[in-house]
């Protein structure tokens, strides 16, 4: 397989190694100094690019990469609100988008037991839920991608929750902003996001009654869990067309 790495930081250095481990060649890497070379000539040959930049340049590399004919994988979080505009135009061109908001297998797994155990409390009542994640330092945006698809997955099962809000402090960038978790509605999903030192990724929901408490907690130990998954899904997508997700690719 022939890739593109966009966004070379420490994950886009991982995702390399794997890569070259796996048999693979890394033809182009796109990183702020060379961000202009992201277009269909440099395009030309890739089979999947692989993409972890930021919130406010995702949506732009992935529909150069779509509008050259090129399979993506995005893990890029922070900015799907106008995920449903590049899934629309994968489909007007024909191409391949793999989009997630984690790759890990164990982030996933948890994904499909929250999800589980929503339906359960939603149907049993009696249940608050709350949704905390604590990231490094470097990662400016909240919530996380993973503490949303979290929330999605509680909304879904309990019918008396609606919406999710975003308790974080000291964070600049913060989507549905509260000042105060006390103050949110019921039918609110307050989702706690903290900064600090070099975490990379810890998610706990946590539902509680007047009698007992149930977690569920996912701790990530490295990014190469993450990077591994997204050189998976790479692979998963080379040669296909159409809109895939972790759930495709665990059937």
């Amino acid at each position: 397989m022939k890739a593109a790495i966009i966004g070379y930081g420490k994950m886009g250095r991982e995702i390399e190694r794997i890569l070259r481990e796996r048999g693979h060649e890394v033809a182009l890497t796109i990183d702020a100094d060379n961000a202009s070379d992201l277009d269909a000539e440099h395009l030309e040959g890739i089979d999947v690019a692989i993409e972890f930049t930021t919130p406010a340049t995702a949506y732009a590399n992935i529909r150069t990469c779509l509008e050259a004919g090129t399979a993506v994988v995005s893990g890029t979080t922070g900015w799907t609100d106008r995920l449903a505009e590049l899934q629309a135009l994968c489909r007007e061109r024909g191409g391949a988008l793999f989009y997630a908001s984690n790759f890990s297998l164990g982030v996933n797994l948890l994904f499909r037991l929250n999800r589980r155990l929503a339906e359960l409390v939603g149907s049993a009542g009696g249940y608050q839920v709350r949704i905390d994640e604590v990231h490094h330092t470097q990662k400016k945006d909240a919530p996380s991608g993973t503490a949303i698809t979290l929330a999605e997955g509680v909304i879904a099962g309990m019918p008396d929750k609606r919406e999710w809000v975003n308790y974080a402090p000291g964070i600049d960038c913060s989507a549905h902003r509260i000042d105060d978790p006390a103050a949110a509605a019921s039918n609110q999903v307050v989702i706690g996001s903290v900064r600090e030192g070099a975490v990379p990724g810890i998610h706990t929901v946590r539902y509680e009654s007047e009698d007992d408490c149930l977690e569920l907690r996912h701790e990530t130990k490295n990014r190469r869990s993450l990077a591994l998954g997204a050189v998976v899904a790479a692979e998963f997508l080379a040669g296909k067309r159409g809109i895939y997700t972790m759930d495709d690719l665990l059937k």
